[in-house]
């Protein structure tokens, strides 16, 4: 069964299979035609949903629900809802500097947790053979929805109110953790995607002990657990194992192959990174066959290996291409053969014009995001332009780009921005996968200002 199959690669085992766990979070609405919002709020949508990816995808582990906000709403966040993504904060109760109470963890009646709750009963009494994921907001994430953009200053500013804000977001952890394990979940992920923003030494003093707290704890109630990040988190590997968990998930931007390395040092499995746009909603079959092929020929994939998206799947991704990573998964060497003479057409990067940087009133700073809406990683990026705007409006301009659209994907490519989220000043690669502070970027603009009126 693809339930054992997951258990024998977290348990790292050798394997002679390769496990399939596809990330198919508002994706699975568009299977049965509903709404992110439909999906995200009402249970009978939800469990249909997830009962299509079951017959559809053959997974040997899935998902319940992939929404990185449900614990923020629930403690005084505003959500801004979309049609093909999860939602997005709006808000931060804790921007004042406040920390919440004890008291006002989320209980199992709050909120959507219900709802949540009793489809992943609903789906467990229906699915015996598939590993079943219980998906939780991260401390970092979680505490990043509260305060806002600031709490990157407080790293710098104010230790006392990160380690007191990372303290009350873990005891959140932990919390839906439990609820998780007595729904019937067989793996709690901690999906955290702005752990590839911090520094490695950051991450190790001030938050890493916060995580080893919640994988240590869903170890005791005899659970496996995975690490999931988003972005450019290559430097931060090391420091991720050294949490603690079961397994580590990453996106496209990280060399799966390099990273397998250090993994395979702690013996703690990585999972992923099929690319999401380029691939998964752009791609052909031909497309996603190859770049599984090509994937696990980079590395060993006999022992602490499992395929998987590189994150949430986009909402349209052709249902026939993520059949076809199913297949590959299921039938490797079968595919190779299929696409062992194939090559993906080229992107036309000549058509992209390349602003002129230096004839400009103003310094044009530019933001390459995956989307930034649905990545939480983004959405803080663009913020740090968006809500520091005023202190350098007189001195540039900003335009973002989305990597789901594929004359930005062009634009990306002929940049050379090969991790996400990137912001350029003045064509410079300046903030890779990393959120400036106020002053930082205030700095940099008037620098780069400064060249331009020489």
């Amino acid at each position: 069964m693809g339930k054992e199959l997951i258990f024998q690669a977290l348990r790292h085992e050798k394997l002679d299979k390769i496990p399939w766990v596809p990330f198919a979070g508002v994706h699975a609405g568009k299977l049965k035609g509903y709404s992110a919002k439909e999906l995200l709020t009402d249970e009978d949508k939800l469990y249909d949903s997830l009962m299509e990816v079951h017959k559809l995808y053959m997974p040997d582990g899935m998902p319940i629900m992939f929404d990185l906000q449900l614990e923020a709403e629930i403690l005084g966040c505003d959500l801004l809802w979309a049609e093909f993504n999860p939602p997005s904060v709006t808000s931060h109760p804790c921007e004042d500097g406040h920390i919440p109470s004890d008291d006002q963890i989320p209980k199992a009646t709050e909120g959507r947790i219900p709802m949540v709750l009793n489809t992943m009963k609903r789906v467990r009494a229906s699915v015996d053979d598939t590993a079943l994921y219980g998906l939780l907001c991260g401390p970092l994430t979680l505490a990043s929805h509260l305060r806002g953009s600031d709490f990157f200053m407080d790293m710098f500013n104010n230790k006392q109110l990160v380690e007191d804000l990372m303290t009350f977001c873990t005891k959140v952890a932990i919390q839906m953790a439990d609820y998780y394990i007595d729904a019937g979940m067989d793996v709690i992920a901690v999906v955290d995607p702005l752990v590839s923003q911090v520094s490695p030494k950051f991450f190790a003093k001030l938050m890493g002990a916060h995580f080893t707290k919640v994988f240590d704890h869903i170890r005791e109630r005899g659970k496996f657990s995975a690490f999931f990040v988003c972005g450019n988190a290559t430097k931060q590997i090391g420091v991720m194992c050294d949490t603690h968990p079961d397994s580590i998930h990453v996106d496209e931007n990280v060399n799966l192959a390099n990273a397998k390395q250090t993994t395979d040092e702690y013996n703690i499995l990585l999972g992923g990174n099929i690319p999401l746009t380029t691939t998964m909603l752009f791609g052909t079959q031909q497309d996603n066959m190859k770049c599984v092929v090509d994937l696990i020929d980079s590395i060993d994939h006999s022992q602490n290996f499992i395929l998987s998206p590189g994150c949430d799947m986009p909402y349209d991704c052709p249902i026939e291409n993520t059949i076809a990573v199913a297949q590959t998964a299921k039938n490797p060497e079968e595919v190779r053969e299929m696409v062992k003479n194939y090559t993906a057409v080229e992107d036309d990067l000549d058509s992209v014009e390349i602003p002129d940087y230096v004839n400009r009133d103003k310094v044009l700073i530019e933001l390459f995001t995956l989307d930034p809406e649905q990545c939480a990683a983004c959405t803080y990026m663009v913020a740090a332009v968006v809500d520091n705007f005023d202190a350098i409006q007189d001195m540039a301009e900003y335009v973002i780009y989305q990597y789901n659209r594929k004359e930005d994907i062009a634009r990306t490519k002929k940049m050379g921005v090969a991790n996400l989220p990137t912001m350029c000043i003045s064509g410079e690669q300046k903030y890779i996968s990393i959120i400036p502070s106020k002053e930082e970027l205030v700095a940099a603009v008037k620098e780069a200002y400064g060249k331009l009126n020489r």
